[in-house]
């Protein structure tokens, strides 16, 4: 389908999602989750791609929720967007068995900043701000925010963004652990290209198996994440870029992953 509100590109086994309502901030619709359904689907189907990158036109990256549209009107069930759209797409980021990348190229509000926690890296620009937002129109955090931020940051500095929905710098989330690393503005693009070219020459499988126990762990005590361990690795063993793993580590050079 033809994309008005995204930008969905591939290139070295390497898919691109930009976010292009950068008028609004990238503030998401209907229209735009329609679209993310759409091109998640492309993801999901296309064998050879081995990372996603997920991204925002213009000086943000999303603003979170456009309020304009009809399902934000005071009278409507606003958990029906949410069961409808924004579950299903943090879901979808968290299951796909591919590293997910999120640049964060300026402000990621609400439900922008809960999508982009939802990616297995996050790099943002030193100007960007992370902000819970939703306490200030009378919600909760949503698109899995109350989920993923005590896990991340702690119940206190959980509790302090969503009560008092402060700005977090790009540089304050790095030292928090909220995401993976904050550099120069100038330096996103490149240094994006960067992980995600290694991701993308890596053991793919391996990855997504990585996804799969790291997250299972928090639901998990240690008798059943070790046997976790066990049955995941034992899958891992099975696939070609572990002989080829172990065949260059022998023979002391690069290994050259297949993603198989």
């Amino acid at each position: 389908m033809p994309y008005e509100t995204i930008l969905f590109d591939i290139a070295d086994g390497i898919a691109t999602i930009t976010l292009n309502r950068p008028e609004k901030l990238n503030a998401f619709t209907e229209a735009m989750h329609q679209e993310l359904r759409d091109a998640m689907t492309r993801v999901r189907a296309k064998a050879s791609l081995r990372v996603l990158v997920l991204t925002g036109a213009g000086r943000g990256f999303c603003a979170g929720q456009d309020l304009s549209e009809p399902a934000m009107a005071g009278n409507s069930d606003v958990s029906t967007t949410l069961e409808r759209n924004y579950n299903p797409l943090v879901l979808g980021l968290r299951d796909l068995p591919i590293p997910v990348i999120c640049a964060v190229n300026g402000v990621a509000a609400g439900a922008g900043c809960n999508i982009a926690l939802a990616a297995d890296i996050v790099i943002a620009a030193r100007s960007a701000r992370f902000m819970q937002v939703f306490s200030r129109i009378g919600l909760i955090p949503d698109a899995g925010g109350t989920y993923v931020l005590p896990r991340l940051v702690g119940q206190a500095r959980a509790l302090g963004m969503s009560l008092l929905a402060e700005p977090v710098t790009a540089e304050q989330a790095e030292s928090w652990g909220l995401i993976w690393k904050c550099v120069d503005d100038a330096a996103l693009q490149a240094e994006t290209r960067r992980i995600a070219g290694q991701l993308a020459a890596g053991a793919t499988k391996a990855y997504g198996l990585i996804k799969k126990a790291l997250y299972a762990s928090s639901q998990n005590n240690a008798e059943r994440q070790l046997a976790l361990e066990a049955e995941l690795q034992r899958e891992a063993a099975r696939t070609a870029d572990f002989r080829e793993g172990v065949s260059a580590f022998l023979e002391k050079r690069p290994a050259r992953f297949s993603g198989r």
